[in-house]
C-alpha cells in the first residue's frame, strides 16, 4: 500500500489481505473499512494514504475527524445550507471519519453523523477510523438505536481491520522512562 508502512498491527479479514486496500477494489463497488483498534497502531495513518491515493486517481475523497465533521454539519444547518454541505460530502468516492468515539456526540451531532452515513449507503466508500468496538459505539452516539443503524449500514458492505498493538508515537518518543506507558 504505502513504502514503508508497518501491518504488523493489523489484523486482516478472511479474503481480504494487504494488497486490498492499497487497491482501492473496496472503492468501486461503495464497500466500507471500520479500522478499530489501539490507540498509535497506523488506523489513521492507513486512512490518510487510502484517502490520497484516491485523490492521486482523481478520485475525490473527503476526510474528516468525527467531531470536525459534526461541527461543519452543524454550521452548515445553522446557515441553511445543509442540504448543499451533505451533497457536497456524498459527491466524494470515499469519505473517512477519523476518530470515532474519541468524543461522545450529543444528540444533535449524532442525528448529523448518522444522516451522513444513511444518505452515503451503497453510494459511498466509507472508512472509520476508532479505539472503540461496536458494542460501545451507542456511548459514542448517546443512543444504542443510532449506533446500531450506523453500525448496520457499515457492515453490511464492509470489512473489519483490527490494529492490535504498542503505539508507533510511544514506542518512538523522546521521552521515555518511570511513568511513562500506554494504558490499554
Amino acid at each position: 500500500m504505502v513504502g514503508g508502512y508497518d501491518f504488523s498491527a493489523v489484523s486482516w479479514p478472511e479474503g481480504f489481505g494487504r494488497a486490498e486496500p492499497g487497491s482501492l477494489s473496496f472503492v468501486g463497488p461503495c464497500e466500507d473499512l471500520v479500522l478499530m483498534g489501539d490507540v498509535g497502531t497506523g488506523k489513521t495513518h492507513m486512512a490518510c494514504a487510502l484517502a490520497a491515493m484516491c485523490c492521486a486517481r482523481g478520485w475525490e475523497a473527503r476526510f474528516f475527524t468525527a467531531s470536525s465533521l459534526v461541527l461543519r454539519l452543524r454550521r452548515a444547518r445553522d446557515e441553511g445550507r445543509l442540504d448543499r454541505e451533505l451533497a457536497q460530502i456524498g459527491r466524494a468516492r470515499l469519505l473517512v471519519v477519523d476518530e470515532l468515539g474519541f468524543l461522545p456526540l450529543d444528540p444533535d451531532g449524532a442525528r448529523l453523523l448518522f444522516q451522513v452515513v444513511s444518505e452515503g449507503y451503497e453510494r459511498q466508500s466509507v472508512v472509520i477510523t476508532t479505539n472503540l468496538e461496536f458494542s460501545r459505539w451507542g456511548q459514542t452516539f448517546g443512543d444504542g438505536q443510532m449506533a446500531a443503524a450506523v453500525i448496520d449500514r457499515v457492515v453490511h458492505h464492509g470489512r473489519l481491520l483490527q490494529f492490535r498493538g504498542e503505539s508507533y508515537r510511544v514506542r518512538h518518543a523522546l521521552m521515555r522512562g518511570e511513568g511513562v506507558a500506554q494504558e490499554t
